[in-house]
């Protein structure tokens, strides 16, 4: 099997276990999330998994893109790196969040989640431009889930 191939595999399966392990902890404790007050601005329920799944396609490729790009650099494992401590952060959000009940923690995850995406997208501008292109929809997102959940924090007295 080609290293390409091998490298689509491997990323692939990191970015779907990190959906699977956040989905996982986004379904718990919906009472509880449905009774918080949420801001006119929330978009429906509906919408999160649909933009997640989008979102976690377009980081993929992106991963995909820069691994894929000859030579290897030290660079391109300082990006791989950061990718997984992405996926940590973003698990750890849903565990914090939905799992735990800890809106307040759950913003500085997010916060943290966001600056690692740009970390992301500025460190793989010199070797694709075009997946660090790919990283910008994540990077906008992250930033409105961390001010969504600061909001939802400041409206539930928590």
């Amino acid at each position: 099997m080609s290293g390409r191939i091998v490298s689509v595999i491997i990323i692939a399966g990191f970015v779907i276990l990190v959906a699977v392990v956040g989905s996982h902890y986004s379904v718990m404790n919906r009472d509880w999330y449905e009774a918080l007050n949420k801001p006119s601005f929330q978009p429906p329920n509906w919408t999160f998994g649909v933009v997640w799944t989008a979102l976690f396609i377009l980081f993929a490729i992106s991963l995909i893109l820069i691994w894929n790009t000859q030579p290897h650099t030290k660079l391109h494992y300082v990006i791989m790196a950061a990718a997984v401590l992405n996926g940590i952060l973003n698990v750890a959000w849903s565990a914090l969040f939905f799992g735990n009940k800890l809106i307040f923690l759950a913003i500085y995850d997010a916060a943290l989640l966001c600056l690692s995406v740009i970390f992301l997208i500025l460190a793989a501008w010199p070797v694709s431009r075009l997946a660090g292109l790919l990283l910008i929809p994540y990077a906008i997102w992250t930033a409105f889930a961390t001010y969504l959940t600061l909001t939802i924090y400041r409206l539930n007295g928590t």
